[in-house]
Formats: C-alpha cells, structure tokens, sequence
C-alpha cells in the first residue's frame, strides 16, 4: 500500500504540471464587438495659427490639445481634418491612434493649398465624413435621406474645432446647425489665442525673422469667441475659451464620452481555444482521494 500511495502522490503531482501550463485544444468562433464614439479633429492651420500669444505657438498648442484629448478618449474612433482657405481629411476615422498622432505632428501652414480660414467648409467636410454622405447631402441636410437615417448616420459622433476663430465668410454658424439637427453630431469650439490683445504674425523674409504686414500695418491676429459660441451653441456642443492658457482635454473627453451613446463600429470573428487545464486537476485531485483512502486504510490495518 506504501507504494501504491507514492505512485498514485507522484502522478497526481505530474499531472499538476500541465495543469498549470494552461493546455487549450479545440477551436471556437465568437463575434466581438468594439462600441465606440467618433471624434472628428478639425485643426485650423491658417497662417494667424503661427501667431505666438499662446507659447509657442497657437498651432502648436493645437496640436498638444489634440493629442491630449485623443488620449482621454481611449478606445474611440477618431479622424483628423486640416483647415484654412481648403479643408483636407488627413485621417480618416480609426481606431490606429498612433497614425492620428503621426498626421497630427506633420500639420504645418505651407501645407496647405490655399491661406485664408474656411472654417465652414470644414464643418461640412467632417459631417460628410463622419455620415458618409456625399459632399451635396452634409450641405443641404441630405435631402436624399429621410430623417430617421440622417440621425442613425450620425448618432454617437462629435465634431471637436481648434481654431481662433477667423474666418472668412463660410458661414459655419449654418454648417454646425445642419451637423447637429440633421444629423444629430455635436460640434464642440476650442478657441486658442488672446482675444482682446491678440498676437502678431511671425513670417520668415529671406532667413529674416518679421512679421505679417497689411497695408503698411503689422497685423494683430485676434481670438473670436463671439463667433466659437455661436458655432458650438448652433451644433448643440461646447465652447472651450482656452485662449493663452492650458486646457482640460481629459474633462473634454469626459463629456463627449458621457454625452454620446456609444455605437457598434467593427464586427470580427475571434478564434478561440477551450482551456483544459481543468481536466488534468480533476484526474490530480482523484489520485489524491485515492491515497488518502489508501492512507485511512492502512492507519486502519496498523491499529487492528
């Protein structure tokens, strides 16, 4: 009985070693999926952005408020517009926050086609990317669409602007209204810069450091929040007047997180395998009853 103990002990401790090697066999298909909100990023990059009343520069603290506030959303989907006289759709909207980031840090004015600040036609360039409607429908509230549609092609997403606010009469009181009541998307104004002082413009003149002149007057860019509120309140969103100062982007994201119903935006099929460690501690924990009766009986033989 000694040895039929120590056999069936010495088993039941190898049988604990795979055990605790986590064994998996067999395959298994489950449907995973990954809910979310849309953040669209719209970064002006007009050449007034260059204006440094906000250290370094106002677009640099665009760029920083953008990051930051990628990182507060966590596992959402986001997207990257650039503005000034033409908006670009530098990132489409993705889960990849590190290709954001990356077409974030090349952002520069020289990038862009035409100067100037269109700051309503890239509110519609977002909404049409956001919805995926064309061009035609985001502008005229997708007169090809019924209501119900519009909203479910919108619901869950935010449009978030960096900017100071100049623009050039591309009416984005308008392009928020339709983003919001047509398609249910939140618009949300950061403005960057001073607003009652303002900044001069730093322009490079043949290696020489000057700045932007006008008529023989150096041009003082200023922060708009009258016209942010108007864009934020029409977009049923938030306006941020960060100016010169430091922002709360993780707040930010806070609320776009608490105020959007998350949707689902990606189905895959994940392969799994059953774990099967169970059935070796199960044949352990036999061998051990066993020795443990086998003990009991041989206390038993011993006594009589």
């Amino acid at each position: 009985r000694s040895t039929r103990r120590a056999v069936l002990l010495g088993a039941a401790i190898l049988l604990l070693v795979p055990a605790l090697m986590d064994p998996r066999g067999g395959k298994s298909l489950e449907t995973v999926e990954q809910r979310s909100v849309d953040v669209m990023v719209v970064v002006d990059v007009s050449r007034s952005m260059l204006a440094e009343d906000a250290t370094p520069n106002r677009l640099a603290r665009a760029k920083q408020f953008a990051s930051d506030l990628v990182e507060g959303v966590g596992s959402d989907r986001v997207g990257l517009i650039e503005f000034a006289g033409v908006p670009s759709l530098r990132c489409p909207l993705t889960f990849n926050h590190r290709s954001f980031r990356t077409q974030l840090e090349s952002l520069s004015p020289q990038a862009t086609i035409r100067g100037g600040s269109m700051l309503g036609d890239a509110i519609r360039l977002a909404t049409t990317s956001l919805t995926g409607t064309t061009a035609k429908g985001a502008i005229s509230g997708g007169a090809d669409q019924d209501a119900a549609a519009r909203q479910d092609a919108g619901a869950g997403k935010a449009i978030v602007i960096l900017t100071d606010g100049e623009d050039m009469q591309s009416e984005p009181v308008e392009a928020a209204a339709v983003a919001a009541t047509d398609f249910g998307i939140r618009v949300v104004t950061i403005g960057i810069g001073d607003a009652r002082d303002g900044g001069r413009i730093p322009v490079d003149a043949r290696g020489q450091r000057r700045y932007l002149v006008h008529e023989g007057q150096e041009v003082w860019s200023k922060m708009d929040p009258s016209l942010l509120k108007q864009v934020a309140d029409a977009g049923n969103g938030y306006f941020v007047e960060a100016g010169v100062e430091q922002a709360d982007m993780a707040q930010l994201a806070g609320l776009l997180s608490a105020g959007l119903e998350k949707q689902t935006r990606q189905r895959s099929a994940v392969s799994t395998k059953q774990p099967l460690f169970q059935v070796f501690v199960a044949l352990a924990l036999a061998l051990l009853v066993t020795e443990s009766l086998l003990l009991a009986r041989t206390k038993e033989g011993i006594s009589q």
